[in-house]
């Protein structure tokens, strides 16, 4: 598996310590409370969701200027335009979604995905894979899908570009497990999975994500997280980071434990307001839970 230069060296979460996320700010042992951990985080956010309508080049300004080490992007569009103001300020393109359909009587994929990969070379750029076309989970699917990720591995693969599924609620591929089956069928070394703690909430009702990741971790590519109550609709499932009920540091953790050393990415899909608060927010809590990270991994 291909990791990102970052997280060559992050440290491993250690469990063994209370989070913040728990109510107790506690110290890295050989670092200060508030250091930021050393996994590449990005964010998934865009004009859409920004009551300022930020350009690209807005957008790449703030991210850098707050911190995070670059960004996700929504579909095919302006991926020229994303790559070049991101680079002028430092930051990197983590992963851009893209869709798949089961559908015979539609497209497989966007078809300039195909002039879009080379200008990804070199760059470890995750394409995040929704999957679309049959009814949720069903297993009917699988060999269309197993032939199209193929397809799509393979046109990848020159440019060192990898494709995570992508478990979204109503989708083909809704669950975890969803995702981890069709990955182990493509069997492509380039194709894996992410986890997303508000689509793992919503589709899955989960409330301890262990047995998830733990499922995942072979295959497991892209992480993206948020603040989220346990239940709810969409603006209590996706909320900035450090808001809500659900233990975020403890899923962290957990990442820790089993070893997940690859990208972290703050959803911010359909957050109301001006984003720089959602990001200013999010990073605060992001610094405040590097106190979970305590050592090198052995």
């Amino acid at each position: 598996m291909i990791r990102t230069r970052s997280a060559m060296g992050a440290l491993i979460l250690w469990t063994g310590i209370s989070c913040l996320a728990r109510g107790t700010t506690v110290s890295a042992a050989g670092a200060p409370a508030g250091t930021a951990p050393t996994h590449s985080f990005f964010a998934l956010c865009h004009d859409t969701h920004d009551a300022k309508r930020r350009t690209l080049e807005q957008q790449a300004a703030l991210l850098a200027e707050l911190g995070y080490d670059g960004a996700g992007h929504l579909w095919l569009d302006h991926v020229t335009e994303r790559l070049e103001t991101l680079d002028r300020h430092g930051l990197r393109l983590f992963q851009i979604y893209v869709r798949v359909s089961l559908d015979p009587s539609k497209p497989k994929y966007d078809p300039r995905l195909a002039d879009i990969l080379p200008k990804l070379r070199g760059r470890d750029v995750v394409l995040g894979v929704l999957i679309t076309g049959m009814p949720p989970s069903s297993p009917e699917g699988d060999s269309r899908a197993v032939a199209i990720l193929r397809e799509m591995a393979d046109l990848a693969e020159p440019a060192g570009v990898r494709l995570a599924i992508y478990p979204h609620h109503r989708d083909w591929t809704e669950r975890v497990a969803d995702a981890v089956r069709v990955a182990r069928k493509v069997d492509r070394t380039n194709v894996g999975v992410m986890f997303n703690l508000c689509h793992w909430l919503r589709a899955e009702k989960g409330r301890d994500p262990r047995p998830a990741l733990e499922s995942a971790m072979p295959h497991l590519f892209v992480v993206t997280i948020n603040g989220a109550d346990g239940e709810g609709e969409w603006d209590r499932l996706i909320q900035p980071l450090g808001s809500g009920s659900f233990d975020v540091c403890g899923l962290l953790a957990t990442l820790g434990e089993l070893g997940y050393t690859g990208p972290i990415g703050l959803q911010c899909y359909g957050i109301a307001g001006d984003v720089r608060d959602t990001l200013e927010r999010s990073m605060k809590a992001w610094r405040e839970y590097s106190a979970t990270f305590a050592r090198s991994r052995r």
